[in-house]
């Protein structure tokens, strides 16, 4: 592909990106995307075959995003209950409270508007949150083995619940862009995860 048809099909998936976070996915046509981004559609079809063939490539781009926020000042070898902390406050204070994705989190919205009528998008945005718990719970085995934790935990529970918790803010931010939900939930998590702790 060419420098320009790189940055044509680059420029697609950024502005359908912003048209699917603030109007969904559904109520987005190809002609809004043909409007936002100046092209006929002979250009848009040049790159990408369908709208769902665009929704795939721009979640690969709200997840480069996503990860850059959300993994931001993380060490590797940095106690594993610190780096599930500041995944949380990244994940809160970073991605919606600086409004990362115009109209609210890209995959709390699509997970929301295309339950039970895109069961391969679906399949998609479930698959990356239970990769995202499968970390929470990776980390929460090594604060284990290091002796961090209390006995008898299900670490699998805890990563999941971390990720409702998550997602159920941003549900209720969305909804009333109201900023004692971000700091109520970093609050809350930061005290159940000292709950975990001998």
């Amino acid at each position: 592909m060419s420098a320009k048809g790189a940055r044509t099909r680059q420029n697609i998936i950024e502005k359908s990106l912003q048209l699917f976070c603030v109007k969904g996915y559904f109520n987005t046509s190809i002609n809004d995307i043909l409007q936002a981004t100046d092209l006929t559609k002979g250009g848009l079809y040049g790159h990408f075959s369908s709208k769902e063939d665009i929704w795939y490539a721009v979640y690969d781009e709200a997840l480069t995003i996503w990860k850059a926020v959300i993994f931001e000042g993380i060490e590797p070898g940095s106690k594993p209950l610190e780096r599930i902390q500041a995944l949380i406050e990244n994940d809160i204070k970073n991605k919606l409270g600086n409004n990362v994705f115009e109209g609210g989190c890209f995959f709390h919205s699509m997970l929301v508007e295309l339950s039970g009528q895109a069961d391969a998008m679906i399949g998609q945005l479930l698959q990356g949150f239970t990769q995202l718990a499968g970390l929470l719970c990776a980390w929460l085995e090594q604060a284990e083995q290091q002796g961090m934790l209390k006995a008898d935990l299900n670490l699998k529970e805890i990563g999941n619940y971390i990720i409702i918790a998550l997602k159920g803010a941003a549900a209720l931010y969305a909804s009333s862009r109201d900023p004692a939900i971000l700091d109520q939930t970093v609050s809350q998590l930061r005290f159940y995860i000292r709950q975990l702790e001998k």
